[in-house]
């Protein structure tokens, strides 16, 4: 899994590509935490579109990053679910929890 983070305006956009397993889904949870604890930040987006597996610890990482969103006072999205991500989040009922968009740009538009 590789993660690269950008900031537009007073978004961070978080974009996974590969596989969240065990392994790796620690990384993505201090790459969200840090960027919702980040001064002045307001909104995160996680863009998903390239991640083809994700596993529980995956989900659980972005579950405690809603946790915090929440607690920061920031918005936390979901942009571009994958069909393997998207079938995950709804086979656990967590994708009605999320803020989900189908891409960036529509995302950038609420």
């Amino acid at each position: 899994m590789q993660l690269s983070l950008r900031q537009s305006g007073d978004t961070t956009v978080v974009v996974v590509d590969g596989n969240i397993d065990l392994y790796n889904s620690p990384e993505l949870r201090r790459a969200l935490l840090g960027a919702l604890q980040a001064k002045g930040a307001k909104r995160v987006l996680v863009n998903l579109q390239k991640v083809k597996y994700i596993d529980s610890s995956g989900i659980a990482s972005l579950v405690e990053g809603l946790k915090a969103s929440r607690t920061a006072g920031v918005r936390l999205s979901l942009v571009g679910l994958s069909p393997a991500a998207r079938e995950v989040l709804e086979m656990s009922r967590l994708a009605k929890l999320f803020e989900v968009y189908e891409s960036e740009e529509q995302a950038f538009a609420t």
